[in-house]
């Protein structure tokens, strides 16, 4: 089985059980093929938690969730060093940050100190307690949840971890069809929650490194810090993209690509994936907030307004 057929049957399988959001699993596939992390931002009850789940599941990955309180540590994620009498010498403990597909659920339900804990991890794969760094394994892909903010006992997420996200993502409510599927199988018990393995974390970094094989040509890339800039000089934004989002642009530019089933990338991808990887980055000015202003739509008239280059 070649890497692009892995990834079909991966989307495949998730979809079997996930059912109605195939648009959603492509998105989250894309991230995790950029090696990216995403933010899943929806109400309570569409699935987060489950396609986290699936997708460690069918990759055969390790999986660790943690559930965000405002009594959760820094500890809890990192993991702690313990004196051990015997030896007289402190051995690390991993946190929950030690495996491969890692579950934030509700990352806004716990304290600034605590979300920052994940900066290290997120941006190098790495952790550092006491002084001694700690590698992740591979492939290694934090997906958080959070609830809307305007929910009681959230915390915002500052601009720095924000910006460590590739991807915001929304699942959304299902189609009333789906809902109905969805609501017969669990009255008769047969509703599909497992899933097989499909493929293996070698595979999954071996498919990685044929995307970052994806050509951009400089045209493509001159495009898209285009785009990015333009996000900086719009005087309704108090903060713009900032280069890592540019970086994240490109790598989601490439999977987008590798998934259509190219090996060269085109204005197309970009705008496919450039509302996902923007649009939690960007800030607005009090005045625009005050006229009701809309980062979706602005963005989407700045990616309009940027001139697509003809690529030879």
């Amino acid at each position: 089985m070649n890497h692009f057929e892995t990834v079909r049957k991966l989307s495949d399988a998730i979809n079997s059980v996930f059912v109605g959001k195939e648009e959603v699993v492509l998105q989250l596939l894309t991230a995790l093929l950029a090696g990216g992390h995403v933010l899943i931002e929806d109400v309570p009850g569409v699935g987060k938690t489950t396609l986290a789940s699936l997708l460690a599941t069918a990759m055969e990955c390790s999986f660790g969730r943690i559930q965000f309180t405002p009594d959760t540590l820094p500890g809890d994620i990192e993991g702690v060093s313990v004196y051990n009498m015997k030896t007289g010498e402190f051995e690390y403990r991993a946190g929950v940050v030690n495996n491969q597909i890692l579950l934030a659920d509700e990352i806004n339900r716990t304290s600034p100190k605590t979300q920052a804990s994940l900066l290290e991890a997120m941006a190098e794969s790495q952790v550092t307690v006491d002084g001694v760094v700690h590698y992740l394994p591979e492939p290694f892909m934090v997906i958080a949840t959070q609830n809307p903010i305007e929910f009681l006992g959230t915390y915002p997420l500052p601009e720095a971890q924000m910006d460590r996200f590739m991807m915001r993502l929304t699942i959304g409510y299902p189609e009333r069809d789906d809902e109905i599927r969805m609501a017969s199988g669990f009255l008769s018990g047969k509703a599909k929650s497992t899933i097989n393995k499909v493929c293996s974390a070698k595979d999954i970094m071996a498919i990685c490194a044929e995307v970052n094989k994806v050509i951009m040509k400089d045209k493509l890339l001159g495009y898209i810090a285009d785009m990015v800039r333009l996000t900086r000089l719009e005087e309704r934004f108090v903060l713009g993209g900032s280069p890592r989002a540019l970086l994240h642009l490109v790598k989601a530019t490439q999977a987008t690509a590798y998934l259509d089933g190219r090996d060269y990338a085109k204005p197309d991808d970009v705008k496919k994936v450039a509302h996902l990887v923007l649009s939690h980055r960007l800030l607005l000015t009090p005045q625009a907030k005050l006229q009701k202003a809309d980062v979706t739509s602005i963005l989407k008239s700045l990616i309009i307004k940027t001139p697509v280059p003809i690529l030879d």
